[in-house]
């Protein structure tokens, strides 16, 4: 770590901490001195995750259900009451979905994909871009998937979801720029995590073989880390970044270049 890639002094706010990537991105960021607002859904492990911090972190809690305005309102409002700011946003709850054709695909769990990986990143925008324009700065990052870029079999509403968080972030860059707020997306391909796991499980009765089937897809051969991706986040959050500002940034082994 530089003083550039530094986050010392910094305040993150995260959704979807608990999980597999948010959980990552905190410690990380933790370990790089930002104050951590975690934010996630009822019934997640948020004692794990503080327990998983280095010892002398700043860390909130916040539960909320990503989709509903009031709750993201109150999410935003309470990192500004803990620490006085909101210098880092990582937009990044999200689900998967069932895996199914698109002909034989649930309506309700299609909405359900839409309305947490959507409209919780759209209203996480709303309520937060606010605070960064009175600061005159910070730094949006929004979690898409390497499924926002090229398409996946039985997997419609992931794919939908996920373009539409690329292009919320392209335009949110040309309105945001201007007025001192940096946004970007991170495109993860495929990482070792539940979510995989789960999106295996709907392709095949035999997990071990979809595993490998999607590891010979990506050109490095292999699944990614949680910690990859987070070194990412990290890196375009600091002042390393300050001129990565629109882009649509992957991490996914070489995945999208074949």
């Amino acid at each position: 770590m530089t003083e550039r890639t530094s986050l010392q002094g910094k305040v993150a706010l995260i959704t979807g901490a608990a999980g597999a990537i948010g959980r990552a991105t905190a410690i990380l960021m933790a370990e790089r001195g930002a104050a951590i607002v975690a934010v996630d859904r009822a019934g997640s492990d948020m004692a794990g995750l503080a327990a998983a911090l280095p010892a002398a972190s700043r860390f909130h809690a916040v539960t909320a259900d990503v989709r509903q305005d009031a709750e993201v309102g109150a999410y935003a409002a309470a990192a500004v009451a803990a620490f006085g700011r909101i210098d880092i946003f990582v937009n990044n709850a999200g689900v998967e979905g069932v895996v199914a054709p698109v002909e034989a695909y649930p309506v309700d769990a299609f909405r359900q994909v839409i309305d947490i990986n959507v409209i919780g990143v759209f209203l996480g925008l709303k309520h937060v871009l606010p605070v960064m324009y009175g600061q005159g700065s910070g730094v949006v990052v929004n979690m898409s998937s390497i499924a926002g870029l090229k398409g996946t079999p039985g997997l419609s509403a992931y794919t939908a979801s996920k373009h539409a968080v690329i292009g919320i972030t392209r335009s949110v860059a040309a309105e945001a720029g201007p007025r001192g707020v940096r946004v970007v997306s991170v495109n993860p391909g495929p990482i070792e995590s539940r979510m995989m796991d789960s999106i295996n499980a709907g392709q095949s009765t035999d997990r071990a073989a979809a595993h490998a089937a999607v590891a010979a897809m990506v050109p490095q051969q292999r699944y990614g880390r949680v910690e990859e991706v987070a070194e990412l986040v990290a890196f375009l959050s600091s002042d390393a970044a300050a001129y990565c500002h629109g882009g649509i940034y992957s991490v996914d082994g070489g995945m999208c270049a074949v």
